[in-house]
């Protein structure tokens, strides 16, 4: 979307989105990716068709967008770009669409406020704008053939508000509290997490509370710095999280009954009685 221009409003610096820079960027974002007339696009293999003032995007596709020549320490990760754009749909600024594979997002009264550049991009010629259809499609050829792994590892998208998400949002933040670590795609540690639950049939609750073991054990804590290493070493660590009586997990079941006197302290012998009947033993096989 680098041909033409889009209109910005005075006023926004009166808005909340004016207050955080990060925020402003990604409004003006979703303006500049916005279509300005109808068009069919294909995105992630699928022929999508858009209405002027939409795009298609996903969670990850538009957090790379906006961290593009970012240093990492200063990039946002997807979960908060996500919630901002929550927040503008809150705000009645966009819509969101959203479906397994992507979401298409619609600027509200977008050809009230853009509508000269809506003019100008009318002029676009037919070559140019099968120019951009041809450079989409090879792309996505592009994307099919050289990064199948890496498109299969980003087919789940993971709801901040789910229990993987939060999981993974707190193993980093207790990881944090130990040592600096790069900020990490939540996303992918979130399927983790859901793997940990569901294919090794662990509780949320062991789950939460194996991620504070390892986190604050002296050896664990620099061993497990992702949610894939909490799952690949999760039963080692539960062996030795059972054998210290670790809250949450295994311990002795019921309580532990005393003995009764008769067991725990047995009468002495009676060595008299033993000597008597011996000689009586003896006496016995004297007559036989």
């Amino acid at each position: 979307m680098n041909v033409g221009y889009i209109k910005l409003y005075r006023k926004i610096t009166n808005s909340f989105v004016w207050t955080n820079s990060d925020m402003f960027k990604l409004w003006c974002l979703c303006l500049m990716k916005a279509s300005h007339d109808g068009r069919k696009i294909l995105f992630n293999g699928q022929e999508i068709e858009l209405n002027s003032g939409e795009f298609v995007t996903g969670r990850d596709a538009i957090t790379k967008e906006l961290n593009e020549g970012v240093n990492v320490a200063q990039q946002v990760n997807s979960g908060t770009v996500w919630r901002w754009l929550k927040k503008f749909e809150k705000e009645q600024m966009l819509n969101i669409k959203s479906t397994t594979k992507y979401s298409v997002i619609s600027i509200i009264n977008w050809d009230g406020y853009q509508s000269n550049e809506q003019q100008v991009n009318n002029e676009r010629t037919t070559d140019e704008q099968q120019v951009n259809t041809n450079k989409n499609y090879k792309n996505y050829k592009n994307d099919k053939n050289n990064k199948t792994s890496s498109s299969k590892r980003k087919g789940r998208i993971y709801d901040t508000d789910s229990i993987y998400y939060q999981l993974a949002d707190k193993l980093f933040k207790q990881i944090c509290q130990n040592q600096e670590i790069k900020e990490p795609n939540l996303n992918r540690w979130a399927d983790d997490i859901r793997k940990t639950i569901e294919i090794d049939k662990r509780t949320e609750q062991q789950v939460s509370n194996m991620i504070e073991w390892a986190t604050t054990d002296p050896f664990w804590s620099s061993v497990v710095l992702s949610a894939k290493k909490l799952r690949e070493k999760y039963e080692t660590m539960r062996g030795q999280a059972n054998r210290k009586n670790i809250n949450g997990f295994s311990k002795p079941k019921g309580r532990i009954e005393p003995l009764p006197d008769h067991i725990a302290h047995p009468p002495k012998e009676d060595i008299d009685a033993k000597d008597k009947a011996d000689q009586m033993l003896d006496k016995y096989r004297h007559l036989t």
